[in-house]
């Protein structure tokens, strides 16, 4: 098997978040090369993975932007200077050639960048399983929604008690025929308001119920119905075309954690400058950890603008750390 060749990037941003994107913007300004790699199918980080329906209100001088509005927008504004995305590919080693970073990613692909600036939010987030139906993964269940319109017409089944699987319920009243909403819980953790105008739509909400067994032909990836079970032991069968499963996220730094990193708890320890304790090698957003920390997004727009003009700095000590502003182009 041939050797992939090398990546080549002046900045690498490791997490598609939007402290991550913002980055790439940044770096692009500046003129730098930029690649940014995710674990995660698409960008966006959490916001697409967690609530891309829902109504984002703490973004200054956007009173209120839907999430995947919003992702659609930070991508848009990344891509502007050229930034390359390697999505669905986690970064798993790190090391210094000649005093620059080079990290590789699970699928072999090595990175050679100048100066690495990490904005993985609190880890890669893993889907909390579904007890049951896992063959069906990928046809007939899912944990993620790329697209509400992918299920236009059908039965679906959403499981879980929280904001995601409320906002799912809700964005998908419109478009899927029906609309199952099973909490195995007796009350619902997500917002209120969405928890009304799913019980004011057309949804069927079973609580205190689990999905017990997918029925379909597996072969042929058709899901006909899924069997539920109340806390009293009373089974019923539904319709269902497809299952989603949310139940929330369990992060972890992975590999990270072996890179060398300094660590502050669950956070990666950086100064003023944004610089961890390696080399050309800088963390913004929620990853990113010191005294007096604010973890809210436009707090980690300003750390990510922090890093990446750090970095232009560190790889050109002639260059002036400010960037100018964006209205003084042409």
């Amino acid at each position: 098997m041939s050797t992939p060749t090398p990546v080549p990037a002046d900045v690498l941003v490791v997490g598609a978040g939007p402290a991550g994107l913002y980055g790439a913007y940044c770096a692009g300004f500046r003129g730098l090369s930029t690649v940014v790699v995710d674990a995660l199918p698409q960008p966006g980080g959490q916001v697409t993975a967690l609530y891309p329906e829902k109504e984002i209100r703490d973004v200054a001088a956007l009173p209120s932007v839907r999430g995947r509005d919003f992702v659609a927008a930070l991508v848009e504004q990344a891509t502007a200077f050229g930034a390359a995305f390697l999505m669905g590919r986690r970064a798993t080693t790190l090391e210094h050639r000649d005093g620059e970073p080079v990290v590789t990613l699970d699928d072999g692909t090595v990175v050679n960048a100048r100066a690495v600036v990490l904005t993985s939010g609190i880890g890669t987030p893993t889907p909390r399983p579904l007890e049951c139906g896992q063959e069906w993964l990928g046809t007939g269940l899912s944990y993620f929604v790329t697209d509400p319109a992918a299920h236009a017409g059908q039965d679906v089944v959403v499981v879980g008690g929280g904001d995601s699987a409320l906002d799912w319920a809700d964005a998908l009243g419109p478009v899927a025929r029906s609309v199952t909403l099973v909490h195995r819980g007796a009350v619902f953790r997500g917002h209120a308001a969405t928890l009304g105008r799913v019980r004011a739509g057309r949804a069927r909400i079973h609580t205190e119920t689990r999905v017990v067994a997918f029925e379909g032909d597996l072969a042929g990836g058709r899901l006909a119905k899924v069997r539920l079970r109340s806390r009293s032991g009373e089974e019923m069968v539904v319709a269902a075309d497809h299952v989603i499963a949310a139940l929330g996220f369990v992060s972890d730094l992975g590999p990270l954690r072996d890179w060398g990193l300094a660590l502050l708890g669950r956070s990666v320890a950086v100064d003023r400058s944004m610089r961890t304790s390696l080399p050309r090698v800088y963390a913004a957003g929620d990853l990113a950890g010191y005294e007096g920390k604010v973890r809210l997004m436009s707090v980690g727009f300003g750390e990510a603008a922090t890093a990446v003009n750090h970095v232009a700095v560190d790889l050109d000590p002639t260059l002036s750390l400010f960037p100018g502003h964006s209205t003084d182009g042409p």
